[in-house]
């Protein structure tokens, strides 16, 4: 549906900063301790870097995404209404029904193409906090540079618009809604840029303050990244999620050398009195 760049441009904003703030902080399972590992760090590049170059080369791999996206996604984002996001309510996972109807049925209005990505980004709430529960936390903080680093250089040698091409233009059958990739208004955003959100956001779902910082951060760096639209027409939205990763990161070491440096009172430093 037509809508101005701006608001259109400012709703995915919104709901990219709201999945750094909905992953909660959980105990981790047993059958994932077991699967715990730093080889797990290497999913977020992997993510978007394979599948790059598995659309560019592998027939037919567009299609099976959206397949896999059109199955996987409702089941993940239940799981983030019932178990993974903050506030989340065992019979709030029957809430993806009417999302998934109205994405499907109502899809050429704001209203469907809203329940469409609102469906995608709880997928990824659901799958930030898997990953974190598998990964050692600096590990993964690596990943996600890393992918937003790849991401970057796949928009600026121009490998990533024909795939990401390809894979927007994938529907599936019986009109059913594309939770592939996700479009309001008149601008889209891939699954990765909501995904790396929802890593970033369970990385610091212990620490809420931070996480919250980093969502209002990914927001306010993201809408003056997307200045950049005025001169160019493609840009890597995973990058914002990074350096709001980065910024929380230095501002938590500076804090922390600062309150080292800091002089204490110490039981045994009694005043002078005057006699």
């Amino acid at each position: 549906m037509a809508l101005p760049f701006i608001p259109s441009d400012a709703g995915l904003l919104a709901l990219q900063a709201a999945v750094v703030a909905a992953p909660r902080a959980m105990p981790r399972p047993a059958w994932l301790r077991r699967l715990h590992g730093r080889g797990w760090g290497l999913v977020p590049i992997g993510s978007i870097v394979v599948v790059v170059f598995a659309i560019r080369y592998v027939s037919d791999t567009a299609t099976g995404l959206t397949w896999l996206a059109l199955i996987a996604v409702p089941l993940l984002a239940a799981a983030a209404l019932g178990w993974a996001a903050r506030g989340s309510r065992t019979w709030a996972a029957l809430l993806v029904l009417p999302l998934f109807l109205l994405a499907w049925l109502d899809k050429t209005s704001l209203v469907g193409e809203a329940s469409g990505a609102l469906l995608s980004a709880l997928s990824c709430v659901t799958l930030g906090v898997l990953l974190a529960a598998v990964t050692p936390t600096p590990w993964l903080k690596a990943g996600i540079v890393l992918m937003a680093a790849a991401d970057t250089w796949l928009v600026v040698s121009d490998l990533l618009q024909a795939p990401n091409a390809a894979l927007v233009a994938a529907h599936p059958p019986a009109g059913l809604p594309q939770l592939q990739s996700e479009l309001f208004g008149t601008v889209s955003m891939g699954y990765g840029d909501l995904f790396v959100a929802g890593l970033l956001g369970a990385v610091l779902a212990a620490q809420w303050r931070r996480q919250w910082q980093a969502a209002v951060l990914t927001f306010a760096i993201a809408a003056v990244f997307d200045l950049l639209f005025l001169v160019i027409s493609e840009l890597p939205a995973t990058v914002p999620v990074a350096l709001a990763l980065l910024i929380t990161e230095g501002w938590q070491r500076v804090n922390a050398a600062s309150r080292r440096r800091r002089p204490s009172m110490r039981a045994d430093a009694i005043p002078r009195q005057a006699r």
